[in-house]
């Protein structure tokens, strides 16, 4: 409670010398709008920086009330949005809502020498003609080598298992704006016979790695060339990649180092834990 009465917001410390307010209740904007003001005021007593409300989208009323006191959005979620306030006459230092996107290509062959490839249903290649690597985008939490399985089962019903990531390129001004990651990995397959899912592709087969990187859109394109040229290294000379090695980070969170495992001899991990 305020020193005027008022009733002020509910809020935690963050780790960057501000506060974060998770709304849940709802609350008339008029009185929300009195209680963000005198927060404020005292957050700003408090040496407080950034302000950091998080609005379910039930709530979704209330942003009138928080934009004119000064917030503006940061970023949105399917069932969320969250809106951002920095308090001191100084440069804000608040971190920038997510940059990037992640894809993965799936590099799959058989003892034929053989590649995994498929045609898409949707999208700039549909109705094209051209054969290309499984693909997709990782999910929310998703760790890319086991997105690379998933997208692989996915499209085509082949079981693998994810050896390494072979190159990665970034690009800019992608979907929604954003930059975009594109990982291809090297998986290998636990089973042959393919089982394509109608929604996912067009057409999926095992076709002669020379083929696949002879096409005329693959010879065309330079990123699609290049993509090709890097598979066939792969199977043709010492080109090593970057393996997955387990690691648990200073906040105890469990994830992957990719790094080339060539000499230093760690333990890398099975990821064939798809369903």
């Amino acid at each position: 409670m305020a020193e005027t009465g008022v009733e002020l917001l509910s809020s935690i410390d963050d780790l960057r010398g501000g506060v974060r307010v998770d709304m849940k209740e709802a609350v008339d904007p008029n009185i929300f709008s009195t209680s963000l003001k005198a927060s404020i005021s005292h957050w700003r007593q408090q040496g407080k920086q950034g302000v950091w409300i998080k609005l379910p989208i039930e709530l979704s009323s209330l942003v009138d009330a928080a934009v004119k006191e000064g917030f503006r959005y940061h970023h949105a979620e399917s069932d969320y949005l969250m809106l951002v306030y920095w308090i001191p006459d100084t440069v804000e230092t608040l971190p920038v809502n997510a940059s990037h996107r992640v894809g993965i290509g799936a590099f799959v062959t058989n003892h034929k020498r053989e590649v995994l490839v498929v045609q898409e249903s949707r999208g700039m290649f549909r109705g094209s003609g051209v054969w290309k690597l499984p693909t997709g985008v990782t999910n929310e939490g998703e760790d890319i080598c086991d997105a690379a399985i998933r997208e692989v089962k996915e499209e085509t019903g082949i079981q693998t298992e994810f050896v390494e990531v072979l190159a990665f390129r970034q690009s800019h001004q992608a979907f929604f704006s954003k930059s975009d990651l594109f990982f291809v990995c090297l998986l290998k397959p636990h089973s042959f016979d393919i089982q394509k899912r109608d929604s996912e592709v067009a057409e999926a087969q095992w076709m002669p790695v020379e083929e696949y990187a002879a096409q005329p859109f693959n010879q065309k394109n330079e990123m699609f060339n290049l993509i090709a040229k890097v598979c066939l290294a792969k199977l043709d000379t010492g080109y090593v990649g970057f393996s997955a090695v387990p690691a648990t980070s200073t906040s105890g969170k469990r994830n992957y180092m990719y790094c080339n495992n060539l000499y230093m001899g760690f333990k890398t991990s099975s990821t064939n834990n798809q369903p």
